[in-house]
């Protein structure tokens, strides 16, 4: 899927983050979400390579990356510390600034870079997603039922790592194709590749870690960030899945609470996996905003 990439093992404070890197230009950084790994952008990041050097992570403890044992602070798999990573790979790269683009939990380590870094990120765009505090404060019924993951994965003790152990094939291809807008969206390739890092028990506990990490010092830092008035001060583009749950929150005003200047975006005609069900709409969105002085 990505024959024009190296492949790269790249070393900082606390993990080992797998990267492809291809292409030329000015540094483009793609994020993947849960429960996927960098391949979700294989049909994106190759029209690419022309005009950008394109940078694809695993993040720490999914796909090949290898994160550590999970704490019991649920600090090392903050977004916080996702986003640190981040530093430590453009660091190797010898890149000072990029543009990023994540989905779900990539996007969530997106903005946490954008606020953390901001001298790192040239443009910022989020997908499907909305701030962390932001979901939590508007969860309701529906929220809770079709995003049960946020609940369920951040359980302690090991249930969910040992629920989900029981049988992650079947897991992993119930929560893909719940999100989506028409079944069978990704490619047998892709969906080989998930399968494969998502059998792994310590990919398991990652992502369990990360949802924790979500439903406390996420939670935590995003609102004290809010409390202190502290902004995403780079341009930003948020898209959403026009047929998820979140088509129905104002999303622009949400982010603009968020934003030093108001954000653009808008919906795209799928699910909840912009890069694969949608790729077209998605590419022909991000390339003017990449474009944009």
């Amino acid at each position: 899927m990505f024959e024009e990439f190296e492949t790269k093992r790249i070393l900082t404070d606390s993990a080992e983050i797998n990267v492809r890197v291809g292409g030329r230009g000015k540094a483009l950084l793609l994020l993947h979400g849960y429960p996927q790994t960098h391949a979700c952008w294989h049909k994106i990041a190759p029209k690419l390579v022309d005009n950008f050097t394109v940078i694809l992570p695993d993040l720490r403890g999914y796909g090949d990356s290898i994160g550590p044992p999970p704490d019991t602070d649920n600090q090392l798999y903050s977004k916080r510390s996702m986003a640190n990573d981040l530093t430590f790979v453009l660091d190797a790269l010898s890149i000072d600034k990029a543009i990023v683009v994540g989905h779900d939990r990539g996007g969530r380590v997106g903005y946490r870079f954008a606020l953390d870094h901001a001298d790192r990120v040239e443009k910022l765009v989020v997908l499907d997603i909305i701030p962390t505090s932001e979901m939590w404060e508007r969860m309701n019924a529906q929220g809770f039922i079709s995003g049960y993951h946020w609940q369920f994965l951040a359980q302690p003790g090991g249930l969910p790592e040992h629920m989900i152990g029981l049988d992650p094939e079947r897991y992993l291809r119930h929560t893909l194709d719940s999100w989506t807008k028409v079944r069978g969206s990704f490619s047998s390739k892709a969906m080989d590749e998930y399968l494969r890092c998502f059998r792994q028990a310590s990919v398991i506990s990652s992502c369990c870690a990360d949802y924790r990490s979500g439903a406390t010092s996420d939670w935590y830092n995003d609102a004290e960030d809010k409390k202190a008035g502290k902004k995403i001060i780079c341009p930003v583009m948020t898209l959403w899945g026009q047929r998820d749950g979140r088509s129905n929150l104002d999303n622009i005003s949400i982010w603009n609470e968020w934003c030093a200047s108001l954000p653009v975006g808008h919906a795209v005609d799928c699910g909840h996996f912009l890069p694969e069900e949608n790729p077209d709409a998605t590419l022909s969105a991000l390339l003017p905003f990449f474009k944009e002085r």
